[in-house]
């Protein structure tokens, strides 16, 4: 559907790597390679992006790196959209529900990273989760957004471990609950 209201694939790709995790930054070249556009392209994407405010860029040695402008008053709007496009709200509302203690869900994999993908891989941190209720809905989310779901359960405790061994932009919080344990 967003592809009918974006027609640039490269624009599409550009929202989607930096407004879906906040914390993702990337460079010219990097951005090319993982792509598979030209330079000119993404350049000329970039530029527009960060003349209207959506992107900020520093100088990392000889590079320059953008980010998303989250002060940016349309930021939310488009992290929602895209989150609606990609059909991430819909999962998280279904399998935060009934499912048991899930204190938090986290996006992982290359949709952390800002790359489109055919797997959405999220990691669900809890106690007691019901799994035949779990892989029910996975399935049923699967189907309805066409898309193949991978979830992975931690405890709290081994959840924090494993989180100190990535890099902050491989993965970001979807959901949290706030319910007091």
């Amino acid at each position: 559907m967003l592809e009918t209201l974006i027609t640039s694939k490269t624009r599409l790709k550009l929202l989607t790597k930096f407004f879906l995790n906040p914390q993702a930054k990337a460079y010219l070249r990097e951005l090319e390679r993982s792509f598979g556009e030209s330079s000119n392209a993404v350049r000329l994407e970039l530029n527009r992006f960060e003349e209207a405010g959506l992107l900020n860029s520093s100088l990392e040695g000889n590079r320059k790196v953008f980010t998303a402008n989250s002060k940016h008053p349309l930021f939310s709007n488009i992290h929602n959209i895209l989150r609606t496009h990609l059909g991430i709200d819909r999962i998280v509302d279904e399998i935060t529900g009934k499912l048991g203690n899930v204190k938090q869900v986290w996006l992982s994999g290359e949709f952390a990273k800002g790359n489109d993908s055919e797997y959405i891989d999220l990691l669900l941190i809890g106690t007691a989760i019901d799994q035949d209720y779990l892989e029910q809905l996975r399935v049923k989310a699967s189907n309805l957004i066409s898309r193949n779901i991978l979830i992975t359960l931690f405890t709290f405790d081994s959840f924090i471990v494993m989180k100190n061994k990535i890099k902050e932009t491989d993965i970001f919080l979807l959901w949290e609950s706030h319910t007091i344990i």
